[in-house]
């Protein structure tokens, strides 16, 4: 069983850049009532998807990575495969299309 793992600037070029498995991303906030409805259906499926790693990104504690991936509305979430982004995810989705995207 695994969870979403904190994603900071000092990790981000670990955890995800240099990731042989995809990653999934989830940039949020506490204060944002839709990343809170996200945050379950993003924990399920790290929970159960063990092929892909699964990070969330605070956008308040962590600005320089909204910015640099241009994170403008909150939820995104971002899938990097290879240390790109290979899909892009805005709003509140069902855990069956993100998992649609991610394979």
């Amino acid at each position: 069983m695994s969870k979403p793992v904190e994603i900071t600037n000092e990790n981000f070029e670990e955890l995800v850049l240099n990731a042989t498995d995809p990653v999934l991303v989830d940039f949020w906030a506490p204060w944002c009532g839709p990343c809170r409805m996200m945050g379950p259906i993003v924990d399920e499926i790290a929970e159960e998807t063990p092929s892909i790693i699964v990070g969330k990104v605070n956008v308040d504690d962590e600005p320089e990575l909204a910015t640099k991936y241009n994170i403008n509305s909150i939820p995104t979430l971002l899938l990097f495969k290879s240390g790109a982004v290979r899909n892009t995810l805005i709003g509140l989705h069902t855990k069956q299309d993100i998992i649609n995207e991610i394979f």
